[in-house]
């Protein structure tokens, strides 16, 4: 059954929980950056990001990364998030790491689990001859990469420390699938012996560390917040919430998008309820269908010649001038400006 799950999730578009960009925002605010200035320019919305759960696309989290570097012009910038990171950022999933037995343990449940915060990649095991975590892309995480397993690997120094008490810095081996950047002494934070250039991230953990019981176990603690961890993940595997399902529905249609009218009928919803439904998720039908319209839109002018006419009317517009005026109102510039402005992504 837990192989049919990662199937499922992994099967979903690229995102992630949300929780992961608010902390880069913070990040970001206490360097003295203002949230129209983080977000200028950007397809996401303060206060949506900040008070609903509902995933956002790996895109918009690059979009915000590739910001935040700019911004903070910190390359090891991932490595603060993520050294910042508390053990309640992971929900569920982090409560019952910390409630697990050992550290052994609380891995294996975030293999089991980690489709509940994103699903760009998978953690995998080995055990012989020493114990050690390899991190098994299923996204191109492109130049955004590195800052991703920077902050994935700082939030899971946290989190451990939290569960054993333990110093882990001189525990931990990293091997870091890129060459050594020049800010590679940054990384001792983490971890005393880092080596670089490898296939995949690898993480050797210390018999030390691995042999420590959790300070925290609580078997009776731990067996109520599997139960939720397995119901949260069975309505994922089911289309996750209304939001959700209603998003994914979107990203695959091609040309005209699907009417409010449609989409609540799909559901077995009067639109009434249905509107009621995503207003309780934080969000509404408009705002999902212009987000995947403005991804889309952005996709192809950064990676294909595809004309403005022809991006508008496969986004389902009549006609390319209300396209363009739209565009200019999410991007605050019009298509050809933000082609010129990516084309060296191409």
């Amino acid at each position: 059954m837990t192989q049919s799950l990662h199937e499922s999730v992994a099967a979903l578009k690229p995102a992630l929980h949300p929780v992961y960009a608010r902390l880069l925002c913070a990040e970001l605010q206490r360097r003295g950056h203002l949230p129209e200035e983080i977000l200028a320019g950007l397809p996401l919305n303060w206060q949506q990001l900040h008070e609903s759960n509902q995933f956002m696309s790996f895109d918009q989290m690059r979009q915000l990364i590739e910001r935040g570097v700019q911004l903070s012009r910190c390359p090891w910038l991932g490595l603060e998030v993520g050294l910042r990171t508390p053990a309640s950022a992971h929900g569920t999933l982090g409560a019952a790491m910390i409630a697990s037995k050992n550290l052994p343990s609380a891995m294996l449940l975030l293999q089991r689990y980690a489709g509940l915060r994103q699903n760009l990649a998978n953690l995998k095991f080995e055990h012989e001859p020493e114990f050690a975590a390899v991190l098994e892309e299923w996204v191109d995480l492109g130049p955004v990469r590195e800052y991703l397993h920077c902050q994935l690997l700082g939030g899971l120094v946290q989190l451990l420390t939290a569960m054993t008490g333990q110093e882990l810095p001189q525990q931990l081996r990293i091997e870091w699938p890129f060459e050594a950047p020049p800010w590679a002494h940054e990384y001792q934070r983490i971890a005393q012996h880092n080596s670089f250039g490898h296939a995949q991230l690898r993480v050797v953990l210390g018999s030390t560390l691995v042999n420590s019981p959790s300070l925290a176990a609580d078997d009776e603690a731990l067996q109520r917040l599997l139960r939720d961890c397995d119901l949260q993940l069975q309505r994922l595997q089911a289309g996750g919430t209304l939001a959700q399902r209603v998003r994914m529905l979107l990203q695959q249609t091609e040309g005209h998008m699907p009417t409010l009218q449609s989409m609540a009928s799909r559901e077995n919803l009067t639109e009434r309820t249905f509107m009621r439904h995503l207003q309780a998720e934080g969000t509404s039908f408009q705002q999902l269908l212009d987000e995947v319209r403005q991804e889309r839109a952005c996709w192809l002018l950064e990676h294909t010649d595809t004309t403005v006419e022809e991006i508008a009317h496969a986004l389902g517009y009549e006609d390319a001038s209300n396209f363009s005026r739209t565009f200019k109102r999410w991007r605050e510039q019009t298509p050809k400006d933000y082609r010129q402005k990516h084309a060296s992504r191409k």
